[in-house]
């Protein structure tokens, strides 16, 4: 957000970041959700991994905590700019500076970075210390919908953000590339929490397909909080043998119920 603070100053900047913010958050969770739980829900109960459905307080709770969220990520644009300003970042505005087959590097070398610092970060905010100061919100949605996708505690929302001005001081980035990893980044959360498992049968044991997370992936770690610790990809989980045991066997088993 922080070209909004460079052109509008710092407090329009902010405002608006948030307000930018929030609105693609609500404009992606609430299509979702429309789509899956409200117009076609009936169309779409087969692929429904939990049977039960969450109440409209836990509903309420994670579109709160989101508008919080929002406020946070906005904020995070000041810092930036700040950094930017007294030159610290490696922000490039000139794409052919690095030309264009680095600026389409760069965007999956941000998004394997995210994946690795959220997998490590994530394992350390469910130590026993830290979960009910940082994680705990996120995990009242033991059922999540994609409203979850945002919905953080604000100094887990702060740590959250913290892999991207971590990232710009050391590495080029495009602020096209920013833009786009936040609102790629937005998408895979709101499918991870969407509660409905869409990838075919035999995804999780394709030779591609194993390698990227899916819904029933998240949504057995918001079940059960032991395990699945991944975003993005599947790498640091097999790696790590933190994928749950029983993963693959429940991906195909809720696929195999309905044919699909």
């Amino acid at each position: 957000m922080y070209f909004l603070i460079e052109k509008f100053g710092i407090l329009n900047g902010w405002a608006l970041g948030a307000l930018f913010v929030f609105l693609r958050y609500t404009t992606f969770a609430g299509l979702a959700f429309m789509i899956f739980y409200v117009i076609w829900k009936p169309n779409f109960i087969k692929f429904k991994i939990q049977s039960k459905f969450p109440k409209t307080a836990r509903i309420r709770h994670e579109i709160q905590h989101s508008a919080y969220t929002a406020l946070i990520f906005a904020s995070l644009g000041i810092g930036v700019h700040f950094l930017k300003q007294a030159g610290f970042t490696k922000i490039y505005t000139d794409i052919n500076e690095y030309g264009w087959g680095y600026l389409i590097f760069s965007f999956f070398l941000l998004t394997f970075i995210h994946d690795t610092y959220f997998y490590w970060i994530h394992r350390l905010m469910h130590h026993n210390k830290l979960f009910p100061i940082l994680h705990k919100v996120h995990h009242v949605s033991n059922n999540p919908t994609p409203f979850a996708s945002l919905s953080f505690h604000p100094l887990e929302a702060i740590v959250e953000i913290g892999i991207v001005p971590l990232s710009i001081l050391f590495i080029p980035f495009h602020p096209l590339i920013l833009l786009l990893f936040a609102t790629w980044s937005l998408f895979f959360n709101v499918m991870g929490h969407l509660g409905y498992e869409l990838f075919p049968k035999g995804f999780v044991y394709h030779p591609i397909g194993r390698w990227f997370n899916t819904a029933t992936h998240h949504n057995m770690h918001h079940a059960r909080s032991n395990c699945n610790y991944g975003l993005y990809y599947n790498f640091w989980d097999t790696i790590m043998k933190t994928n749950a045991p029983d993963y693959q066997q429940t991906f195909e088993k809720i696929k195999t119920l309905h044919n699909y």
